[in-house]
């Protein structure tokens, strides 16, 4: 396994465009991104499971009921999201790109992100479609990566090249995160495309299986989206023996997935709103995986560790705090903690009470810009990793104004 280049458009048959057509206010920046594939791929998704949903997500999952899709195009500026007609915008959008591509609508996943609740017009899209078909080529992934960001401050995408049965074999992803995010089955939005053939029915189970210890592990403020979403298409032109049951060729295809999906992961933990740090929460010595999660993913979401981050404070009594209302199954006078970075590591707690420790590592220590909060539970040998970042005062700033 080893990290390639060309995100969405490392693997055989896949290119990519991202152009500005007029969505968002903001000239500079791009807002419809395409995937297209140059045969119909196996498709699968995951969405979030708020009540509030996007019309996008509601389109795609019929559409690709079948198992299967050719292309993605996403718009970023407006969620299309709580409006009148936007089941009606979407399934226009599939059908613009599908006259275009000259596939079927239903061979179309469509999503968006931006502000919910804002009017929204087919115009753009109509004039847009054509020049992103255009602009489609094995260069475009970084244009894509581009035109899903929002608040957003850098692109993320990644890809990884593996072997199957001899053959070489790609799969590469892109994604948008930085608000908003508190995923439960899904997350921000994100889509991945690998030459692997595969069955609908595999790729479905091994992306729902994935965000559970990826996408799923990560919260950057307690929000869960309305239009949270991960897509996949795998368009089986690698050449490897179709992947119809469980066995080694699926796990090789869910350990490079897993690759893509936790690289993506941190990226958008470090770049959430306003963040300064990346904060990685590792727990070990779990009765079971659902316990070592719960704990991993309170910590990493609660406020008050957050602050305590961004201040290089190391006031790790709130690491307790957030072990002791998430609901997992700990008996809290076994737990240890550490703060740990490329500045060093501190050992903060030990058996559920405070050590002595020397504050100026300390301070040293979470003042880096990646942090590992270190937790042994000391109950079994279950683990789990959750993402985050710490709380600053930019994050007010951005959400007190992002819609005007």
């Amino acid at each position: 396994m080893e990290k390639v280049s060309g995100g969405v458009c490392a693997a055989q048959g896949f290119t990519a465009s991202g152009i500005y057509c007029g969505i968002r206010k903001n000239k500079t920046k791009s807002d419809l991104a395409l995937i297209y594939s140059q045969v119909r791929a196996a498709a699968a998704a995951v969405y979030t499971q708020n009540l509030v949903k996007g019309a996008p997500l509601l389109v795609t999952k019929e559409h690709i009921s079948d198992g299967f899709a050719q292309s993605i195009i996403c718009n970023s500026g407006n969620a299309n999201t709580c409006n009148a007609n936007g089941l009606e915008i979407a399934e226009q959008t599939c059908t613009l790109v599908a006259d275009e591509l000259k596939i079927t609508p239903e061979d179309v996943i469509v999503a968006s992100t931006g502000v919910i609740g804002q009017q929204m017009s087919i115009a753009p899209f109509r004039s847009g479609i054509p020049k992103l078909v255009a602009g489609l080529s094995t260069a475009g992934g970084s244009k894509a990566a581009e035109a899903i960001m929002t608040t957003d401050t850098v692109m993320k995408e990644v890809a990884v090249s593996f072997e199957l049965d001899g053959k070489r074999c790609m799969l590469g992803g892109i994604a948008k995160g930085s608000g908003m995010i508190h995923p439960n089955m899904a997350t921000m939005l994100v889509f991945i495309t690998t030459d692997v053939a595969i069955s609908p029915a595999m790729l479905q189970y091994a992306l729902s299986i994935d965000v559970q210890s990826s996408f799923n592990m990560v919260s950057i403020d307690g929000d869960t989206s309305t239009n949270d979403m991960v897509a996949v298409l795998a368009n089986g032109m690698a050449g490897n023996t179709l992947i119809e049951q469980a066995g080694p060729a699926l796990d090789t295809f869910m350990a490079a997935l897993n690759c893509v999906t936790v690289d993506l992961c941190k990226k958008i933990a470090a770049d959430g709103e306003g963040a300064s740090k990346m904060l990685q929460c590792q727990v070990k010595g779990a009765k079971d995986a659902t316990d070592a999660k719960l704990v991993a993913k309170s910590i990493i979401a609660s406020s008050l560790v957050k602050s305590a981050m961004f201040g290089a404070d190391a006031n790790w009594g709130r690491v307790l705090c957030a072990i002791g209302y998430s609901g997992a199954d700990v008996d809290v006078s076994k737990v240890d903690v550490a703060f740990s970075s490329s500045a060093g590591k501190v050992e903060v707690c030990m058996k559920g009470a405070g050590i002595d420790f020397s504050e100026d590592l300390a301070k040293q220590v979470l003042s880096e810009k990646e942090i590992d909060i270190l937790v042994s539970l000391h109950d079994g040998t279950s683990s789990a990793t959750a993402w985050g970042c710490d709380l600053t005062y930019d994050y007010v700033k951005i959400n007190g104004d992002y819609r005007t």
